[in-house]
């Protein structure tokens, strides 16, 4: 078989795997404005179905009480058997989240399961926000301030602040 019968005969199931993503993004879609979770949503950015920007409030008695931040959601073609790439587009003080708002999460990693979806990981980010793994830090000095919840608190802000200043 030649490469080009290879190619044509493979294209039609690439497309057609991009339109079953776009129909089960759709499907979330749909779920999270029906009753996405309190405190996350999440919507296409323009018309493509496959990035994502999504909100996350701190969960109520958490010390991220009230802040909000913004998050980015890109889809692989290979969704939902592929993670999606998810980072904040807010700046998060944060012992699992670096400076470019990388997240170290399992289930964004290799704890990732198809039976995940939009909602599950906003609420599993919103669940770190105030339950992180001290183990497996990326910003170390949001680790080693944590057990000091009055010290972390006054940096939290403090970050908070100061990117909520640079925005305006």
């Amino acid at each position: 078989m030649s490469s080009s019968v290879l190619s044509a005969n493979t294209a039609p199931k690439a497309q057609a795997d991009g339109k079953n993503v776009a129909k089960r993004l759709q499907s979330e879609l749909m779920a999270l404005m029906m009753g996405g979770g309190e405190g996350v949503s999440a919507f296409p950015e323009g018309d493509n179905i496959f990035v994502w920007a999504g909100t996350i409030v701190g969960g109520a008695g958490t010390i991220y009480e009230g802040l909000t931040f913004k998050v980015s959601l890109k889809f692989p073609t290979a969704y939902p058997y592929e993670a999606p790439h998810v980072v904040f587009v807010t700046p998060c003080f944060h012992p699992n989240v670096d400076q470019f708002g990388n997240i170290c999460l399992d289930i964004l990693k290799e704890k990732w399961s198809a039976a995940y979806n939009v909602r599950t990981i906003l609420l599993s980010i919103q669940s770190l926000l105030s339950d992180p793994n001290l183990e497996s830090p990326l910003n170390s000095q949001a680790a080693s301030l944590w057990p000091d919840e009055a010290q972390y608190k006054k940096r939290l802000l403090k970050e908070y602040e100061e990117a909520s200043a640079a925005r305006k």
